[in-house]
């Protein structure tokens, strides 16, 4: 007997403007995107993905405008083409969905580099108590100077320093997610009393970048730390994500391409003492699907007539940070010995994996990203589509996928139509969730009551068991081994409360 395929997790991938990796799609007649703005807009989509058995919505999001194209600072092309401007802050709408549903997780993008830790814990912790364990975080470093200078800063700060930062900013929001309320804080208060004081304590992080004495202002929601998305790619982005992430989310044009990244997480993960298998890896994709093949490439061919060349243009360049407006219309990346090396490479991936006979120049380029931005693109009827999904699972180990729209919510609509009942009939995904009510940890890694982040995650270190007088990092004199609300503990005497942790 045939071992059981390994089950997809599927992740509708979304961002609260008027188009994500869709620019200028707002136009075509169908399309919603203008409701962006609109709470019921948005119960109605998590409602039927929820139906559907989506594991998740995972918002992107974005602190600055897409302003590299024709620059410095000029959001011309952006605004009009509707490039992920206007945008609002996925965050807020998440209570309303949850509580017009039962199951389907939120996943929210917030930055280590523009927000305090202690601000952005009482947030989550808020969101995930309303959602009842629904929440996850995808951190992310940003990386638009437009967002940089709009929080004060003449440019971004350097790119593994941005990490640096983000590692501590993790510790800190590990301490007051985990170590500041002891588990039985609340439920083995004195009577009389909401919560034990003894049970509450400051954390008192004192480190190279942060400052923060506590204690956590919420009592711990249902996962305490939300469910750990990260989609860092570079090499200090896949060492963060290998240290931190509970689920990775990558971009590729083919899974052999993808296939290194997914093998350099785990191998790293392990070192690091995790279980590599218990990270999930999803991969960017769009998926457009038909009655037939032909319909479908009709379909896509009839989308790409909306959509804005001059706003993929701009969002290419805030990837990338180059402005291809310096370069004449009909100049071939591909061979253009002044194109930036990152830029060469990047258009011979697209050539490699396109018709031949191209001229890949600006034009090309542009209606290349009309659609799906820079992940890859599957086209067809639902068996085709099923296929390609599964050769992508089987040749670069990814566990599920996250899947873009060209227009929404009919792209949403026509897989739960006709891809989704494909991918059932496989056994490729599950009927109902593994956990119906249960929280985003639980469902995502398929297993009745594990809400909290694993033993051999480095965030748990920080838990406060019941019973302990504090928790086990601090008894050693570690940074934030104070007690209850800053009241030194006797153990503590010889110790130096708020020193220098050691480094990882």
């Amino acid at each position: 007997m045939a071992p059981p395929k390994k089950q997809f997790i599927l992740n509708a991938f979304a961002m609260q403007a008027p188009g994500h990796l869709n620019p200028g799609l707002f136009k075509y007649p169908k399309d919603k995107g203008r409701d962006y703005n609109k709470i019921k807009n948005w119960i109605s989509i998590a409602q039927k993905l929820e139906a559907a058995k989506f594991h998740a919505i995972f918002f992107a999001d974005v602190l600055g405008g897409y302003d590299v194209y024709k620059g410095p600072a000029n959001l011309d092309p952006t605004i009009p083409a509707g490039s992920q401007f206007p945008i609002n802050d996925p965050l807020y709408s998440v209570p309303a969905m949850a509580a017009a549903t039962e199951s389907i997780g939120f996943g929210v993008t917030a930055s280590t580099t523009y927000e305090s830790p202690y601000a952005l814990a009482r947030k989550f912790s808020t969101v995930d108590q309303l959602s009842e364990g629904r929440v996850a975080w995808n951190i992310v470093t940003s990386y638009l100077d437009s967002a940089a200078r709009n929080f004060g800063l003449d440019t971004q700060i350097e790119h593994d320093k941005r990490y640096e930062i983000a590692h501590e900013y993790l510790d800190v929001t590990y301490k007051l997610w985990e170590g500041s309320w002891r588990d039985d804080a609340v439920t083995n208060a004195p009577e009389g009393a909401y919560a034990d004081f003894k049970g509450v304590r400051q954390i008192n992080h004192k480190g190279k970048h942060f400052d923060v004495p506590g204690p956590h202002i919420c009592e711990p929601s249902r996962q305490r730390t939300p469910f750990l998305f990260q989609a860092g790619t570079s090499s200090a982005g896949r060492k963060f994500a290998a240290t931190h992430a509970e689920a990775i989310f990558l971009n590729g044009h083919t899974p052999e391409l993808v296939r290194p990244s997914v093998d350099s997480i785990r191998t790293q993960a392990a070192e690091l003492g995790r279980d590599p298998a218990s990270i999930k890896i999803v991969a960017g994709l769009l998926v457009v699907v038909g009655e037939t093949d032909e319909a479908a490439k009709a379909k896509y061919a009839e989308l790409a007539s909306y959509g804005d060349r001059e706003g993929a243009l701009a969002l290419f360049g805030g990837w990338s940070g180059y402005d291809l407006s310096k370069y004449d219309d009909d100049q071939d990346f591909r061979f253009l010995d002044t194109a930036p090396p990152a830029v060469r490479s990047m258009v011979n991936h697209w050539a490699d994996n396109s018709p031949s006979g191209l001229t890949w120049n600006k034009k090309t380029i542009a209606e290349h990203l009309i659609m799906g931005g820079n992940g890859a693109k599957i086209i067809g009827n639902a068996k085709t589509c099923a296929d390609e999904l599964e050769r992508w699972a089987e040749v670069s180990d990814v566990d599920g996928f996250n899947l873009s729209y060209a227009t929404i919510p009919e792209t949403f609509d026509d897989l739960i139509e006709h891809l989704v009942p494909e991918l059932r009939r496989r056994g490729l995904i599950w009927d109902d969730y593994a956990v119906p009510g249960g929280t985003l940890r639980e469902n995502y890694l398929g297993v009745k009551g594990k809400n909290r982040l694993a033993d051999s995650h480095p965030g748990a270190k920080y838990f406060w068991k019941a019973g302990e007088e504090v928790p086990a990092y601090a008894k050693d004199g570690a940074n934030g081994a104070n007690g209850t609300n800053g009241v030194k503990r006797k153990h503590d005497d010889d110790s130096e409360v708020g020193g220098k942790e050691k480094k990882r």
